[in-house]
C-alpha cells in the first residue's frame, strides 16, 4: 500500500512520519483494509485500531447459532439491547466471551425465563457497563498515555495492556454483581401474600431524596469540560461516601443524586451530610428535596408519586438547604429542627404543598429560634402579601 499517496501521511514529518508508515504498515499486514485506516484516521483513533483487534469479535451471529443454539436475531437484538452498534447476521462482531454469553442466555431460556425479562436484564447491563467501560477507558489512558508518545508506541503498548489487564478485571466484575444480588435479596420481601399472587409486591412506602448542584448548566458555559467532569466525579463520589443504611444511593446524574430510605429520618440526615460535604469541598453549592408515599421500582429504578414530588421540592429548595415535605418532617423522629418554608404551588399536584426547611438540633440553635418563614419562591400568595406589605411600608404619612 502506498500510503503517502492515499493522504494517510499528510502533514506528517520526520519521526512522526516514521512512526505513522510503521504503524499502518503493521496494521495493513494484520488485515485492516484501506477503508478502515481511512475511517480510523479520520475519527483519530488510528492507534487504537490494535486494541479492536484484541476485544474484537471473530464470530458471526450465524456462527453462534449453530454453536450455542441461540438464534441469531435474538443475538443480534440483546446486542443492541446492550447499546452496541447495529450488526447484520454474517457481521464478525461476536467474540469468545459473547459465545459463552450466547449459551449462559440459552440456559435462562430453557429455565423458564421469558425473551422479554432477559432483554430487560440486557438492557440494564448494557446501561451499567456502558458507564464502567468509559470510566475504565479514561482511567486507562489517564494511567499509560505518555507525553511525547508516537502513535506506534501508544498502538502497541494499548494493544499489549488491554491483552494482559481485560482477563483479571473478570473478577472484580463477578465479585460486584454478586455482593449487589445479595444486598438486594437481602431487601426483598417474600411473605404470604406475595407467595398467593405468585408475584412480588408493587408498591412500597419510600422516603426520596434529590440532590442538585445550583447553577451547574451556568457553570458549563464558564470552564472547561474536563473542570465540568471532575465536579460531578466529585459530588458523584461524596453522595457515594455520605450513605448510611438504610439509605441506598440509585444513581449519580451529572450535577443530581439520587437516594431512596425505608425511614425519613435517616434521609433527611444524609442529605445533610451531603450538603456539608459538598460545601467543604468547595463545590457549587447543593440543594436537596425530600418527599415520602408510595414507589415502586423497575429495573434497578424507582417511579411513583413520592419520586416526582422529591424533584419537583428539590426545584424550589434554596442552595444549602434541605427541603422536605411534612410527611418527612412527621416521620423523621428526633434529631433535627424544622423551620416553615410556606405552602408552594409544585407542577403536576393540584393543591399548594406545604414544605419544611430541615437542619441539625445543634446548628439550629446556634442560629436562634425558628421564627422565620423561607419562601423559596413558591408560594406566589405569600410572595403577593409580602409585595404589598413592603408598598405600604414605603406611603408616605
Amino acid at each position: 500500500m502506498d500510503f503517502a499517496a492515499e493522504g494517510l501521511l499528510d502533514d506528517l514529518e520526520g519521526e512522526e512520519r516514521t512512526a505513522r508508515q510503521e504503524l499502518l504498515q503493521r496494521l495493513a499486514d494484520d488485515g485492516f483494509s484501506l477503508e478502515e485506516l481511512r475511517g480510523a484516521l479520520k475519527e483519530n483513533r488510528l492507534v487504537l485500531l490494535p486494541v479492536d483487534r484484541v476485544l474484537g469479535g471473530s464470530f458471526t451471529a450465524r456462527e453462534a447459532e449453530h454453536q450455542t443454539g441461540l438464534p441469531a436475531d435474538v443475538l443480534l437484538r440483546m446486542r443492541r439491547l446492550l447499546g452496541l452498534p447495529t450488526a447484520d447476521a454474517d457481521d464478525r462482531v461476536f467474540s469468545d466471551e459473547d459465545m459463552e454469553a450466547a449459551r449462559s442466555t440459552k440456559q435462562f431460556l430453557d429455565a423458564g425465563f421469558d425473551e422479554e425479562a432477559i432483554g430487560e436484564i440486557t438492557r440494564v447491563l448494557g446501561e451499567g457497563m456502558g458507564r464502567l467501560a468509559a470510566t475504565i477507558t479514561a482511567a486507562f489512558a489517564d494511567t499509560f498515555l505518555q507525553p511525547g508518545d508516537s502513535e506506534e508506541a501508544v498502538a502497541e503498548r494499548f494493544a499489549v495492556l488491554a491483552e494482559q489487564l481485560t482477563p483479571i478485571f473478570t473478577p472484580v466484575l463477578v465479585a460486584g454483581f454478586k455482593a449487589q444480588l445479595r444486598d438486594s435479596v437481602g431487601r426483598g420481601m417474600l411473605g404470604r401474600d406475595e407467595l398467593q399472587t405468585g408475584d412480588l409486591a408493587g408498591s412500597q412506602d419510600l422516603a426520596v431524596c434529590f440532590a442538585d448542584l445550583v447553577g451547574f448548566t451556568r457553570l458549563g458555559g464558564q470552564v472547561e469540560l474536563r473542570e465540568l467532569g471532575t465536579v460531578a466525579g466529585q459530588l458523584a463520589r461524596l453522595a457515594a461516601s455520605v450513605v448510611e443504611a438504610p439509605v441506598r444511593l440509585i444513581k449519580t446524574i451529572g450535577d443530581a443524586a439520587m437516594f431512596v430510605s425505608p425511614e425519613p429520618g435517616p434521609l433527611v440526615e444524609v442529605a445533610l451530610t451531603l450538603v456539608e460535604a459538598v460545601e467543604e469541598a468547595d463545590l457549587p453549592s447543593l440543594r436537596a428535596g425530600i418527599a415520602l408515599g408510595p414507589a415502586v421500582v423497575r429495573a434497578g429504578d424507582y417511579y411513583g408519586h413520592s419520586v416526582n414530588l422529591a424533584s419537583r421540592v428539590t426545584g424550589v429548595a434554596r442552595p444549602g438547604t434541605v427541603l422536605c415535605t411534612q410527611e418527612v418532617r412527621d416521620g423523621a423522629g428526633e434529631g433535627l429542627r424544622w423551620s416553615s418554608a410556606g405552602k408552594h404551588r409544585l407542577k403536576g399536584v393540584s393543591a399548594p404543598v406545604p414544605l419544611y426547611r430541615a437542619r441539625r438540633a445543634a446548628a439550629a440553635d446556634d442560629d436562634g429560634p425558628e421564627t422565620e418563614t423561607e419562601t423559596d419562591g413558591g408560594d406566589a400568595d405569600g410572595a403577593k402579601r409580602r409585595r404589598a406589605g413592603r408598598s405600604r411600608k414605603r406611603e408616605p404619612r
